[in-house]
């Protein structure tokens, strides 16, 4: 990659923890650098020891965006929305942080990357869906997320900057696999009842990201991921397979409403499954694992 393929100074990442690392890593590969926003003393004093430059921040409270260097930067935003509510408020903060200078352009950068989540689309009863699908978002965290997406679109139609909307599925990987809950023998739907899922390795998650920078994404909205089918139950099962865990006990719906936690009957009351077509054909991608056992094998140490 050239500078001119690059048009933008540096790398900021908002959010910087494990994608912002993987992505920082390939940045820094190519000779750019990257400054990562986090909140926490721990997670600066980690992208220090990166190489990362830390920047903190609170999305929560305006004043401390002040001094993000934003300006001409390629910009991911990778921070999670607040836990509770269906509006993104620190999206709000974040983008008002961006208009708050008076000289035109202050504080602009190049371009915006945002991962969002394939929840936008709600449940779609295990349906192949794609970009052009119409989303419904059901639950909170959905509808927050979509809620920044919805800002980032205003933002970028009044401002004249490119932003790309990453959906993302599941994401898997080192360090990101369910292995407690298979300890903990927690219960899991019969497959026959669970939901089509989808999901994207982390590595390959962090491709794509760079990908979306360096073709012609801007504007565009894309769904990601390695575009296989299965459900949720052959994912805990492949896992524990793999991990030598045993495999979680079954359960109907009836028995899984008193043992399974809220936050991810949420997920199992919703099934669908993505077409990865415009990601791999727009963007030029090869995915590094495009299937689950694929993946499994780089978690191993």
């Amino acid at each position: 990659m050239t500078d001119k393929d690059k048009p933008f100074n540096h790398i900021l990442i908002i959010g910087c923890g494990d994608i912002g690392e993987r992505v920082a890593k390939i940045w820094q590969n190519n000779g750019k650098t990257v400054y990562g926003a986090v909140r926490r003393k721990e997670q600066r004093d980690r992208l220090e020891q990166l190489n990362i430059i830390p920047c903190p921040i609170d999305l929560d409270n305006l004043s401390s965006l002040k001094n993000l260097p934003s300006k001409n930067a390629l910009l991911y935003y990778f921070a999670p929305p607040p836990a509770m509510g269906q509006q993104d408020t620190r999206m709000e903060n974040f983008l008002k942080n961006l208009d708050a200078e008076n000289a035109p352009g202050s504080h602009k950068p190049r371009q915006i990357i945002y991962i969002s989540t394939s929840g936008v689309y709600g449940d779609q009863q295990g349906q192949l869906i794609n970009e052009q699908t119409p989303v419904k978002p059901q639950v909170d965290r959905a509808k927050r997320r979509y809620h920044a997406e919805q800002q980032l679109h205003q933002w970028s139609a009044g401002s004249n900057i490119p932003v790309t909307i990453l959906r993302v599925g599941g994401i898997y990987g080192p360090g990101r696999l369910p292995l407690q809950r298979l300890k903990d023998q927690i219960p899991m739907l019969f497959e026959n009842l669970s939901p089509q899922t989808n999901r994207i390795h982390a590595d390959d998650l962090a491709q794509i990201c760079i990908a979306a920078a360096t073709t012609k994404a801007h504007g565009q909205i894309y769904n990601v991921s390695d575009g296989t089918n299965s459900n949720m139950t052959e994912y805990f099962n492949t896992i524990a397979d793999f991990c030598g865990l045993p495999r979680p006990p079954l359960v109907d719906w009836p028995e899984a409403e008193k043992t399974i936690s809220k936050g991810m009957l949420s997920y199992l009351k919703e099934s669908r499954r993505m077409d990865n077509t415009k990601l791999i054909n727009e963007l030029n991608i090869k995915l590094l694992y495009p299937t689950l056992k694929d993946g499994l094998k780089s978690c191993v140490n």
